[in-house]
C-alpha cells in the first residue's frame, strides 16, 4: 500500500485537475495555431488595474483568464478578487516563464512606455496580443511591433474600439464612394487632457507604497524618484511614462483619416504648443502632418493632404456653412472634419455619427466588414482571429498591420511638439524612420521649469532650462528610446 495519504492524494489530484484546466489550446488536439471556436482560449492580462480591468471583462465570459499582472496590487486588487483562480504576478517576465506554455493570448495595458517590451515578448513567445492604445511610446517601437506580428503570424489587435464600429466603416465608405470628393485637409480635435499637464517636475519625493514595485512600473524608462503625481492614471501627461491628450485620444479620432485616406507615413510635420517642458507634455497642442499623394482609387483620388490636431481647449475654425449657434465638437470628447472638394464630412470620436454639411445621406456599397454590433466586438473580433489558422485568419479590424503604421502617425506629432524649438519644419523619411533636415551639429535646448515670484506687484520669472544639445541625437532618441539596463526589445526582423 502507498504511504501516500488520502489528504495529499487529494491535494496532488485537484492540483493536476487545475493544470489540465489551463492546458493551452494547441495540446488538447489544435495545431498549427487553430483552435476551435467552441474552444477556450487561455489569457493572461498585464496591467490590468484600469483599461485592461475593462478589457478582460470583454473576453472573461467566452474565455479562461489564467494569469493576471500588476505592479501596483492596490489598484488591481478588484481584479485578482474578481478572479480567484488566475495566478497573480508583479513581474510579465516571470508570468511569462512560467505560465508561457498554458497561455495562448496575452492583453496589455500597462503605461505607454511599457507596452513595446511587453508585447514584443510575448509575441515572440508565439502569443496574441491585444494592446491598448497608443500602441507604443516611440515610432521604432511601432515599426518593431509590426513586422513581429508578421514574422510569427499571430493575432493582434490594438485598442482603438471604434475600428471595430459602424462610424468608422460608413466614414471610409462615403469617402472610398467618392461622395465628398478630393480630401485634401483634414481637422482632428479632443477636449482633453482631463489629466495634469504643462507641470513642472516634482522635486518632492514620496514614500513608496507597499503595494507598488516602482522599479516594475518604471520597467525600461529612466528610475525617477517616485512621486505621488505619476501613478495612479496621471502618467499620461509625463513623457518618461506617457505620450499626453495626443497619445491618449488620436488613436481614436484619427483612425478615420488614416484609414479612409490611405495614409502612410509623413513627409513633413511641425508643431506648436502652450509651455513645452522638458518632462511633462503641454496643457494644449497643435500639430501639422503632411503626407504625399498617394494610388488612386476607382472612384477617388488621393492628393497631397495635411492632417491638423488640436487639444487643450484649441479648435479648428467651423467649416464655412456649419450651422451657427451649433457646437462643433459634439458628445464623445472628440471631433474630425474632412474638407472634401465636393462636400465637408464631420464625426465624432471614434468615427461616431458622420454627416455631411450638405445635408445629405449617402447610399453606398457596403464594403467594410462588419463586426456584430456588441459592446464587447472589438475584444470579441480578436478572440475571433486567435481561434482562426494564419493561412485562413481574418484580420482584426486594430491588426498591427494597420495600427503599427497608424500609430506612427500618432507619435510622429509627438515628435512634432517636442522638437518644435528648432524652428522649423521636420522633413520625415519614414521609410528609414529619420529626420533628413536636422543637421549634425545643429543645438537644442528645452525649458526645464517655469516658476515667477511677484515683487511689488510686479512678476519675476525664473526659468530653467537644459544645457544645449545635440538635436540630432535627442531626435533619434525619441525615435528609438535607449532602454535601461537589463530591459532589452526583441531585434527588429
Amino acid at each position: 500500500m502507498s504511504n501516500i495519504s488520502r489528504r495529499s492524494f487529494l491535494q496532488q489530484g485537484a492540483a493536476a485537475a487545475a493544470a489540465l484546466s489551463f492546458v493551452p489550446s494547441s495540446v488538447l488536439g489544435k495545431s498549427h495555431g487553430y483552435t476551435a471556436p467552441t474552444d477556450k482560449l487561455n489569457i493572461a492580462a498585464v496591467g490590468i488595474g484600469g483599461m485592461g480591468n475593462a478589457n478582460i471583462k470583454k473576453v472573461s465570459p467566452t474565455e479562461n483568464i489564467v494569469a493576471l499582472c500588476d505592479v501596483d496590487w492596490k489598484y488591481a486588487k478588484k481584479v485578482f478578487d474578481a478572479h480567484p483562480k488566475a495566478k497573480k504576478y508583479w513581474d510579465y517576465r516571470k508570468m511569462y516563464d512560467e505560465m508561457g506554455k498554458s497561455i495562448d493570448g496575452v492583453i496589455v495595458a500597462t503605461a505607454d512606455h511599457t507596452h513595446a517590451i511587453v508585447t514584443a515578448d510575448a509575441i515572440t513567445l508565439g502569443k496574441h496580443v491585444y494592446v491598448q492604445k497608443p500602441l507604443t511610446h516611440s515610432v521604432y517601437e511601432s515599426r518593431l511591433l509590426t513586422k513581429l506580428a508578421e514574422k510569427y503570424q499571430i493575432a493582434s489587435q490594438m485598442g482603438n474600439q471604434g475600428a471595430s464600429g459602424e462610424g468608422v466603416n460608413q466614414v471610409c465608405e462615403w469617402i472610398w464612394n467618392g461622395e465628398i470628393g478630393e480630401v485634401k485637409r483634414v481637422d482632428c480635435a479632443t477636449d482633453r487632457p482631463i489629466w495634469p499637464q504643462g507641470l513642472n517636475a516634482p522635486t518632492k519625493v514620496d514614500k513608496i507604497p507597499s503595494t507598488l514595485n516602482w522599479d516594475l512600473f518604471t520597467g525600461p524608462g529612466k528610475l525617477r524618484p517616485f512621486n505621488n503625481i505619476y501613478h495612479p492614471w496621471n502618467w499620461r501627461g509625463w513623457w518618461e511614462y506617457g505620450t499626453g491628450a495626443l497619445g491618449d485620444m488620436a488613436c481614436h479620432i484619427m483612425h478615420p483619416a488614416f484609414k479612409a485616406l490611405k495614409l502612410g507615413f509623413p513627409i513633413h510635420a511641425e508643431a506648436s504648443s502652450t509651455l513645452l517642458l522638458t518632462d511633462c507634455a503641454p496643457q494644449a497642442q497643435h500639430v501639422k502632418l503632411i503626407f504625399p499623394a498617394r494610388e488612386n482609387m476607382p472612384k477617388l483620388a488621393l492628393p497631397e493632404v495635411e492632417v491638423h490636431w488640436y487639444d487643450g481647449g484649441m479648435m479648428p475654425d467651423r467649416p464655412e456653412g456649419f450651422p451657427q449657434g451649433m457646437q462643433l465638437m459634439q458628445a464623445g470628447g472628440g471631433l474630425c472634419i474632412f474638407h472634401g472638394t465636393k462636400d465637408t464630412l464631420i464625426c465624432g470620436c471614434y468615427g461616431r455619427d458622420p454627416f455631411l454639411l450638405s445635408g445629405r445621406v449617402p447610399n453606398t456599397p457596403k464594403v467594410e466588414r462588419r463586426v456584430p454590433e456588441a459592446e464587447s466586438g472589438h475584444e470579441q473580433d480578436w478572440v475571433r482571429a486567435c481561434k482562426e489558422s494564419p493561412a485562413n485568419r481574418v484580420k482584426p479590424k486594430s491588426d498591427f498591420s494597420e495600427a503599427g503604421p497608424f500609430n506612427e502617425m500618432v507619435v510622429m506629432g509627438v515628435l512634432a511638439v517636442r522638437l518644435q524649438g528648432l524652428n522649423k519644419v521636420l522633413d520625415w523619411d519614414g521609410q528609414n524612420m529619420k529626420f533628413t533636415n536636422i543637421k549634425d551639429d545643429e543645438m537644442l535646448k528645452i525649458q526645464i521649469s517655469d516658476d515667477f515670484k511677484v515683487v511689488d506687484g510686479d512678476p519675476k520669472f525664473d526659468k530653467k532650462f537644459t544645457e544645449p544639445m545635440n538635436a540630432k541625437q535627442f531626435a533619434e532618441e525619441l525615435v528609438k528610446h535607449t532602454y535601461r539596463a537589463g530591459w532589452k526589445l526583441p531585434d527588429m526582423p
